[in-house]
């Protein structure tokens, strides 16, 4: 709760104009993250797209897939109806978001009805490891009304013999708890995700939008682990525990997009002036990566290609972005690559240890 109040605060000095992109930034950031984290790569001018058209805003026309479309909905939703009660027609109406364009599964917008065991599993198909056994599908529906009625009543302000819970406690416990009935075919780990979100956003008042997805993928191992672990026993302190560091990450990395948004909107302001249309393209495209830029680095045929001129024109343009101290060079000739010289703050990895104290390390400077 406390660096959510440091975040509203900095979020305060974004310029007005910058906060509508920072939100579709982040909206999209977690789109694309949540369905890389169950191995689905989408493209993130669609994703920006559609989320910008779903909000009545002006959006670049470019090809949309149904599962970037879907996905794009399904935040967009979380961030329209943060404080409304969860239901069932919430969730199948997220799981038709989730599986848009799929042809393949029977049961879409409703829970599983096949009889066959719902597993998780990996391995060679000959010899698989099964990971985790959920509940038959007739018993799905009843675990479901448990799961939403403790859900809508552990809510803030609700009106339930259940007392509320701390956000953390109950996001958490929300995920494991879907994650362990499992309810449908498929979208079952992007939904869990949505449902901490959602209920980060009902302990704080407002849309949470922090990097939780991002930051899941940045530990996408353990989190598969810890979730693991967490469904072989009824204590769930150690999940709980888990659970929460990554919160807290994620508070810190989305601090930092925050603060390039700010430093991005100074460095245009300061040379805007000076730039050229092809060196103001770029750079609007390079910043819209945020803090990590283009991986690698920026190319002089990244330039080329997205400025569309010549490789001469590119160089020299490149050359006087390095003379402003908008971006920094490292290599010779082909492996010569261009970096937004932005600071960016360092996201800490956190930890909890057994007396619940939060450990903050900094990773090391590359």
């Amino acid at each position: 709760m406390h660096g959510a109040g440091e975040l509203l605060g900095v979020v305060r000095h974004v310029p007005e104009s910058d906060r509508q992109s920072l939100t579709i930034a982040t909206m999209s950031d977690e789109a694309m993250t949540t369905s890389e984290i169950e191995g689905e790569i989408l493209e993130r001018r669609s994703v920006q797209s559609s989320i910008r058209r779903m909000l009545g805003l002006e959006a670049e026309r470019v090809p949309t897939r149904p599962a970037e479309a879907g996905i794009g909905e399904l935040y967009v939703d979380l961030y329209k109806n943060w404080a409304a009660p969860l239901t069932d027609d919430s969730l199948h109406a997220w799981h038709s978001m989730v599986c848009k364009g799929r042809f393949d599964l029977r049961d879409l917008g409703r829970y599983r009805t096949h009889e066959e065991p719902m597993q998780v599993v990996s391995g060679a198909i000959h010899a698989p490891k099964v990971h985790f056994v959920a509940p038959p599908s007739d018993r799905v529906p009843t675990e479901m009304a448990r799961f939403i009625d403790w859900f809508n009543g552990s809510a803030p302000g609700a009106d339930s013999p259940l007392a509320p819970l701390a956000p953390l406690a109950r996001a958490g416990a929300a995920h494991l708890a879907f994650e362990s009935i499992h309810p449908y075919e498929d979208g079952n780990g992007r939904i869990g995700r949505a449902i901490s979100e959602k209920a980060l956003a009902q302990g704080l008042g407002r849309p949470s939008l922090i990097a939780l997805a991002s930051t899941i993928l940045a530990h996408r191992t353990a989190y598969y682990r810890e979730l693991e672990r967490a469904n072989t026993s009824n204590q769930i302190t150690d999940w709980l525990a888990w659970f929460a560091a990554i919160a807290i990450e994620a508070q810190h990395r989305t601090l930092a997009n925050v603060e390039f948004t700010i430093e991005k909107a100074r460095l245009f302001e300061s040379h805007r002036e000076r730039l050229n249309p092809r060196q103001i393209a770029v750079m609007l495209r390079v910043l819209r990566e945020g803090p990590d830029g283009f991986k690698g680095g920026l190319s002089a045929s990244n330039y080329m290609a997205i400025a569309k001129t010549s490789a001469p024109t590119a160089t020299r343009d490149m050359g006087d972005l390095v003379d402003l101290g908008i971006l920094s060079r490292t290599g010779e000739r082909k492996s010569t690559r261009y970096h937004i010289t932005i600071p960016t703050r360092r996201i800490p990895r956190v930890s909890i240890d057994a007396d619940g104290n939060v450990i903050e390390t900094l990773p090391d400077l590359i």
